[in-house]
C-alpha cells in the first residue's frame, strides 16, 4: 500500500525509537489503550531506528492488526524512521508521538477525533506546540530562548508563522502526506521543519497548533554539536527550496 491509495482507517500513529528501554512499551501500550477508547480505527507502527537495547521484543505480543512492529538494520536518524512509518500507514491521517513518554499518550485523542471527524474543510496539518499559550511545560529559560531564537530564524528564512516546529506530536492529512513525503530528504531532527516547509511551497495552509502537556523538566543545557547539526539542517533545507525546487515533480 502506498500513501497515493485510498485510507482503510481513520488514523495511523509512529512511533520512532532508539534504545529507550523498556519505555517503548508503556508509551504503546498506554496508546494502544487510549486509541481504543476514541470510536476512531486506528494502527500504531513502531519503527527502531536501529536499537541495539533490544526494546524491539518489548513489542511483542500486540495484536497484529493493531501494531506493528518495524526494525531499521542501522540507526539512521527520527526522520527515516518517520519517512518509513508513514509510508506503510493506511490512515486518513497520519501522525506521531515520540516514544520516550514525555509527551503523555492520552493526548492523541484530539488527534484522533481531527482524524474521526468527517467535517470539512479538515487541517492540513495539526503542531502540539510547547509554545501554545494553554500548554503546560516545566521549559527552564535558556531552553526558551533556544526555541525562541530557532523560530526566528524559521520566520526569517521561510516565512513560517508556527511558534514550534519541533515538538514531537503531528498529525498529517493523508493527501498532504502523499504530496509532500517524496520531496522530502530529511533524515534526522530537521524533519519536522522540512516537512512544514514543502507542505506551504506546495500551497498547504491550514496549520493548527494545539496545547500539550509534558510530563519531564526539559534539561537546560543543548550540546554544540546537536545545535550545530540543526543550524545545518535548516541551512540544506533554505538551499533546497530556494535553489533545488521542491515544488518540481518528485523524483520516482
Amino acid at each position: 500500500m502506498s500513501l497515493s491509495d485510498g485510507p482503510t482507517l481513520d488514523l495511523t500513529v509512529v512511533v520512532p525509537y532508539f534504545n529507550p528501554g523498556d519505555r517503548v512499551r508503556e508509551t504503546v501500550d498506554e496508546l494502544v489503550a487510549t486509541l481504543s477508547s476514541t470510536g476512531a480505527t486506528f494502527e500504531v507502527i513502531a519503527v527502531s531506528d536501529g536499537s541495539t537495547d533490544g526494546s524491539e521484543q518489548a513489542l511483542a505480543g500486540f495484536p497484529a492488526d493493531q501494531v506493528r512492529n518495524v526494525r531499521l538494520h542501522r540507526n539512521y536518524g527520527k526522520g527515516e524512521a518517520l519517512r518509513v512509518g508513514f509510508a506503510m500507514g493506511r490512515g486518513r491521517f497520519l501522525g506521531f508521538i515520540d516514544a520516550d513518554g514525555d509527551l503523555p499518550p492520552d493526548q492523541v485523542t484530539m488527534l484522533a477525533a481531527i482524524a474521526h471527524d468527517t467535517v470539512s474543510p479538515a487541517p492540513d496539518v495539526v503542531l502540539g506546540s510547547k509554545r501554545h499559550p494553554d500548554s503546560q511545560v516545566v521549559y527552564p529559560p535558556l531552553r526558551r530562548l533556544y526555541s525562541w531564537a530557532w523560530q526566528q530564524l524559521v520566520l526569517a528564512l521561510f516565512g513560517l508563522h508556527v511558534r514550534d516546529t519541533q515538538t514531537g506530536l503531528k498529525l498529517v492529512r493523508r493527501e498532504v502526506l502523499a504530496d509532500v513525503l517524496p520531496r522530502m530528504h530529511e533524515k534526522r531532527f530537521a524533519f519536522d521543519l522540512e516537512l512544514l516547509v514543502v507542505a506551504r511551497r506546495l500551497g498547504y495552509r491550514r496549520f493548527v497548533e494545539v496545547p500539550v502537556r509534558i510530563r519531564q523538566r526539559f534539561g537546560s543545557t543543548v550540546s554544540p554539536r546537536a545545535v550545530a547539526g540543526m543550524l545545518a539542517d535548516l541551512l540544506a533545507i533554505f538551499y533546497r527550496l530556494h535553489l533545488s525546487h521542491y515544488d518540481d515533480e518528485p523524483s520516482s
